[in-house]
């Protein structure tokens, strides 16, 4: 058995060394063109190159949840493309979300600017059924978010493209649920996988819809948020703010808006990073079951190419 490994941005060795370390008997190695066919690959955003070059590959492991940027590609019809489903990356997105939404509806955000004008300030305390908080994406990562928000007694709220059941989330699916979603939140955390479906889909219109004083955590893709429709409704006045990991241009350039607005927080994609040791045994795993007969449909992670997720 041969793995190939071809992902950009990404320091190579370490990956190398745990997969040879995972399968000693086979051969693990860093893609160059003209590289001798692989029977699997573990890649991110690889260029075209390989995959014209590697026709016969019998599956893709992405090395994270995310798989826009391979959908873009033209892939070898028959492999099938395998993302993350976990790796220790939903308690980290879980973290991340309860932090920024914590944050806002406690008024640290105020308190720290006042911390630092040298005023002892005091704020009335706010209502949690006032705030409620809504989900878009309720796949592996939104599921483990939503039901960490409601740990802390925040309604909330989930939507997704199939309808879903989760204990202590109310939960709204497809086109026909969207608005109720939308006027029914508060607080709106984005999740989704980027497709066609979903690219611009916080937009004016549908940002509009939140209640007024909304705020708006983007955790998802840059691309999920049109941002010059967020500044003009945070200017408005009728949403609060918005806490964004993720940009359409990464990193966030120097001159960009967000930097500068009062009322948006800024991090640079950190929310929830991809662990290496997990990472490996979950892809070596899930390679090992195929290399002994288990179907691929049985795999935790598999993309639908139709879906694009």
């Amino acid at each position: 058995m041969k793995i190939s490994f071809c992902c950009t941005d990404t320091k190579a060795e370490p990956w190398l060394a745990g997969l040879r370390a995972a399968f000693p008997a086979d051969h693990v190695e860093q893609w160059a063109p003209g590289a001798a066919p692989a029977d699997y690959a573990v890649v991110w955003a690889p260029p075209q190159q390989f995959l014209d070059e590697q026709p016969q590959l019998k599956a893709l492991f992405n090395i994270g949840a995310g798989v826009d940027a391979l959908m873009k590609l033209r892939l070898p019809p028959q492999a099938a493309v395998v993302r993350l489903d976990d790796a220790g990356m939903s308690v980290q997105m879980a973290e991340y979300v309860c932090h920024a939404v914590i944050r806002h509806f406690r008024e640290f955000d105020g308190y720290e600017a006042d911390v630092k004008q040298g005023t002892w300030s005091y704020r009335k305390p706010r209502l949690r059924q006032d705030f409620p908080v809504g989900v878009m994406g309720l796949g592996v990562l939104g599921e483990r978010v939503a039901r960490a928000l409601a740990q802390f007694d925040y309604p909330v709220l989930g939507w997704s493209r199939s309808a879903k059941t989760i204990a202590g989330v109310q939960c709204f699916s497809g086109q026909a649920g969207l608005d109720d979603f939308l006027s029914s939140t508060r607080v709106l955390v984005c999740l989704l996988p980027l497709t066609p479906d979903t690219q611009d889909i916080m937009n004016r219109q549908t940002l509009s819809r939140l209640r007024p004083g909304g705020y708006v955590v983007n955790v998802a893709r840059g691309t999920h948020l049109v941002d010059e429709d967020l500044i003009a409704l945070l200017d408005s006045g009728h949403l609060a703010g918005a806490t964004l990991d993720v940009f359409r241009t990464e990193p966030l350039p120097a001159a960009h808006p967000f930097w500068k607005h009062p009322l948006i927080t800024v991090t640079p994609h950190t929310s929830a990073r991809t662990l290496r040791e997990e990472s490996i045994a979950q892809i070596a795993g899930k390679i090992a079951a195929l290399h002994a007969g288990q179907p691929i449909a049985s795999l935790a992670g598999v993309v639908d190419p139709k879906k694009g997720y």
